[in-house]
């Protein structure tokens, strides 16, 4: 008889989401929508540069923030970009962001290369040991292998040593099986590899196999399921983010899973609703540039209607404005943007003036009392009708 049969009975590796409430399968499925809408939205190459890059830092910094590394997302970007050395005492916590970077950045290439290798007690272990390398660590403690002592978390006293390799197998070949229960509907597919790679989460954090890294690997196991299953690289690192700013809860979430006799439902919910949040997030950046793109085109449209030899030099001015998003008095526009100022270089103020008019006769700016604006809303004409209260 494992020993673990009597210290954690609660880890019967089954997912029963019998009891659970329709609000989960409700949020899942609102999940699977906007991972769809979010695989299937072009983005400008600047923009998906400048969100992988967010995702990366915000994951990396979220991943390892939650194990007590006191780093910002700022200080982290500075990192890569070369422009801050940390001194010596602190030079471990860089390292730490690193070796998630390193790791997240493997994933993504074996994305590229259309070959992630399988979820197997050897890529865990793979996993933990670039997340421990070059770290300072206790003797007891090898980075990529499973302990040989116990180990406990607060009140939480991780499985029995003894067992761990044993219930990491275990684990590997279960977690298949809940994909399983989608393969016969499209809909419920994408569902599934959530609960999967959530579960999954779940039960590396009651076995806790290693000495240290436990946590970064657990996270780190749920990406791979995440990425597997089709999830974005810019969406996957939103459930590391949502434990991170809600550690509190995330804590008492592990702690009640294995207090209430491994209820998994309440656990779920509470990564679900996070996971739906962050996606609302990204999907808003995901219109917002949608948005911006229709109203580029709409401008270009009504400017170059008729030819003149001003239009490019208008065309810029209302793209200007745009981006300044508040009303703007004349003599302030000149300054606004480099563009701007040469394009009306050796020019008088009437000619700023006259160009302006031009465009409040098109419906592209309007003038208030506190200056000039771009009438964007009008984009909004658009979009499908529709009661918003």
């Amino acid at each position: 008889m494992r020993k673990y049969l009597e210290s954690h009975p609660w880890m019967r590796f089954e997912a029963d989401l019998s009891r659970s409430s329709s609000e989960i399968w409700i949020l899942l499925g609102e999940a699977a929508s906007k991972i769809e809408h979010l695989g299937q939205s072009p983005l400008k190459p600047g923009l998906a540069a400048e969100l992988m890059q967010v995702a990366l830092i915000k994951g990396a910094v979220a991943t390892t923030a939650i194990e007590g590394n006191t780093l910002t997302e700022d200080q982290v970007r500075r990192i890569l970009d070369g422009e801050l050395k940390l001194p010596p005492s602190q030079a471990y916590l860089a390292k730490e962001v690193e070796n998630v970077i390193l790791s997240c950045n493997q994933l993504e290439e074996e994305l590229k290369a259309g070959f992630i290798p399988s979820l197997t007690i050897d890529r865990i272990k793979q996993w933990n040991f670039q997340l421990l390398n070059g770290l300072q660590l206790d003797p007891e403690i090898i980075p990529g292998e499973i302990r040989k002592h116990s180990v406990t978390v607060g009140r939480y006293l991780g499985a029995p040593a003894e067992d761990c390799e044993f219930l990491l197998n275990e684990l590997c070949t279960w977690l298949p099986t809940l994909i399983e229960s989608g393969k016969d509907n499209i809909n419920l597919k994408m569902p599934f590899a959530i609960i999967q790679a959530v579960l999954a989460h779940l039960y590396m954090a009651w076995i806790h196999p290693f000495g240290d890294g436990n946590g970064r690997t657990a996270r780190m196991v749920e990406l791979q399921l995440l990425v597997q299953a089709g999830v974005p690289i810019v969406a996957v690192h939103l459930l590391s983010n949502h434990y991170n700013k809600t550690r509190t809860e995330y804590y008492r979430q592990l702690d009640y899973a294995s207090r209430s006799g491994g209820d998994i439902t309440s656990f779920v919910k509470y990564a679900a609703e996070g996971l739906v949040d962050g996606l609302r997030e990204e999907i808003d950046q995901v219109n917002k540039q949608q948005i911006d793109l229709a109203w580029k085109d709409y401008i270009h449209e009504q400017i170059f209607k008729e030819r003149s030899s001003g239009n490019e030099r208008r065309f810029r001015l209302v793209k200007a404005l745009t981006k300044i998003n508040k009303p703007t008095k004349v003599n302030e526009l000149l300054n606004v943007s480099a563009v701007v100022t040469k394009d009306y270089a050796g020019k008088t103020m009437k000619s700023i003036t006259r160009d302006l008019n031009t465009l409040i006769t098109l419906g592209l700016v309007e003038k208030t009392v506190s200056g000039y604006r771009a009438k964007i809303e009008q984009i909004h004409a658009f979009l499908p009708s529709r009661n918003n209260h």
